[in-house]
């Protein structure tokens, strides 16, 4: 069936309010507080890879997800090639990733030396489904206590789920069909600071995992990412090949194995202190938004608003519609009227397995992904639309 344009873009209307200038789908609230940060900073002079924002930042995030380690890195894919590198990606492996995601997750395997080996979603957390990673994982062959693709002769390294749009996986079981199979998780919570699974934070399921503080993120850091993990020797290694492995000492230089420049710089760090401090308040503002959408969209013939999955909280980094029936032509319809009158409504992104840098990597069946990729309509975002 044909959606009413004209009806749909009332409805995300009444949520975003009018504009004179085009409204964007999540843009970052800087503020006075964040001045002042930024302004300390370069009173201290240290603007750098040192500094007491790096350890504070590093500390609150600890907190905030109770993970045990939490390494600053200069961006998100950085972070993720490190989550993968410390639990054993080498090259010639292969990583398991959802081909539903922003093209960082690939990436960040390709950066280690692997290879992508793309696995479908579902359509209730829009991430990878447990039942695709069990059937795929049920084809490869298992020798000496590792996992094959019988296809490639490569070793299935890792598992990386990715929490879409900051809706929780259902991460519980697809780390017990790893466990299974004696593969270690790294989670790509990039999307998902503030996303708890029955009260613990998404990026602490896995034996590593990831957070992005990129511009458009829920708090961001200009850019910038951290490494989540609870385990004490992966932690260690992940801070030391972050900060080119060099050995402490009041002056030598002397660093121990070939590393990474991949340091937060303590400008970022401050920026990222300021920004936590609003997180909670954020968060609340993003679920009104949620609601609101949510209520705009109840009854609305050919698509639902995308809530978050049962027993999660998602902090709904982006709301999204779901069309009823997939249909690139209709998404693409609605796309056009929104941005006709200035909501800058987006697409989720294009399918890793059609990138033509991936197009021949590894892949199962992935009819829900190119449903999925096919019906969403990402929806501003921004926290400040909660105030209108």
């Amino acid at each position: 069936m044909a959606i009413d344009a004209a009806d749909f873009v009332a409805r995300v209307r009444s949520v975003v309010g009018e504009s004179a200038t085009p409204i964007g789908l999540h843009e970052p609230e800087l503020g006075e507080i964040d001045k002042q940060y930024l302004s300390d900073c370069i009173d201290s002079t240290f603007v750098s890879s040192v500094g007491a924002f790096i350890p504070e930042f590093e500390q609150r995030m600890q907190e905030i997800t109770g993970a045990k380690y939490a390494i600053a890195a200069s961006n998100g894919t950085s972070a993720l090639h490190i989550a993968l590198y410390v639990v054993g990606v080498e090259p010639g492996d292969e990583v398991m990733v959802p081909s539903l995601s922003f093209v960082a997750t690939a990436n960040a395997v390709a950066h280690a030396g692997a290879v992508p080996h793309f696995i479908d979603s579902e359509y209730a957390t829009l991430g990878l489904s447990p039942e695709a990673l069990r059937a795929r994982l049920s084809q490869m062959k298992r020798e000496g206590g590792k996992v094959y693709n019988p296809e490639t002769g490569a070793r299935i390294a890792a598992i990386s789920p990715m929490h879409a749009l900051g809706h929780p996986v259902r991460i519980k079981e697809i780390v017990a069909i790893a466990d299974e199979y004696g593969i270690p998780v790294v989670e790509d919570a990039a999307e998902s600071l503030g996303s708890f699974v029955d009260g613990q934070h998404t990026g602490t399921f896995g034996l590593t995992g990831m957070i992005s503080f990129n511009g458009n993120k829920i708090v961001t850091t200009g850019g910038g990412g951290v490494i989540l993990t609870n385990d004490d020797a992966i932690g260690k290694r992940a801070k030391h090949i972050t900060t080119t492995a060099k050995l402490p000492h009041k002056w030598e230089f002397e660093h121990d194995e070939l590393a990474w420049n991949y340091r937060m710089t303590n400008l970022t760090a401050a920026l990222g202190m300021a920004q936590l401090q609003k997180l909670d308040g954020f968060m609340a503002e993003k679920r009104i938004i949620a609601e609101r959408y949510a209520a705009a969209f109840e009854g609305f013939e050919g698509a639902k608003f995308v809530a978050e999955p049962a027993g999660t909280t998602s902090n709904y980094w982006l709301c999204a519609v779901q069309l009823d029936e997939p249909s690139l032509e209709q998404r693409d319809a609605l796309l056009q009227a929104c941005h006709d009158v200035g909501i800058l409504a987006r697409p989720m992104w294009n399918l890793l397995h059609k990138q033509r840098m991936y197009s021949s990597a590894p892949a199962a069946d992935l009819e829900v992904a190119t449903a999925l990729h096919a019906s969403l309509i990402c929806l501003p975002s921004t926290p400040r639309l909660a105030r209108r």
